[in-house]
């Protein structure tokens, strides 16, 4: 779902790594990445709030257009944001376990 609705790789897997698996999806060369892991002992149920955002700033709006139809194509529903503020220069979307990404038509700073 993420992978392919915000164009990043897979970095890097893991099985069974003390009880747990997981995959980190990123771009290479940045100084992060996301990490999504999973303990078949120890279910988590998940536990998202409004505003618990992720945010990407996409100032062109061509390609903002073009992100923004991606993650709806790829199981995220669009949804108003919580805060007004980033509704109107941005769309917020939330994934199946209801939590948010923002992707805001505008230059960071």
């Amino acid at each position: 779902m993420y992978r392919d609705a915000f164009e990043l790789s897979v970095l890097a897997r893991f099985d069974d790594h003390d009880g747990f698996s997981g995959v980190m999806l990123g771009r290479k060369g940045l100084d992060y990445h996301f990490e999504f892991t999973h303990c078949p002992a120890h279910p988590v149920a998940p536990s998202p709030t409004p505003e618990d955002l992720i945010v990407f700033y996409v100032p062109d709006n061509g390609a903002w257009e073009a992100a923004c139809a991606r993650a709806a194509a790829h199981g995220f529903m669009r949804v108003a944001s919580f805060n007004p503020y980033w509704d109107a220069s941005g769309q917020t979307f939330e994934d199946t376990d209801g939590y948010r990404i923002v992707l805001q038509n505008a230059e960071w700073r």
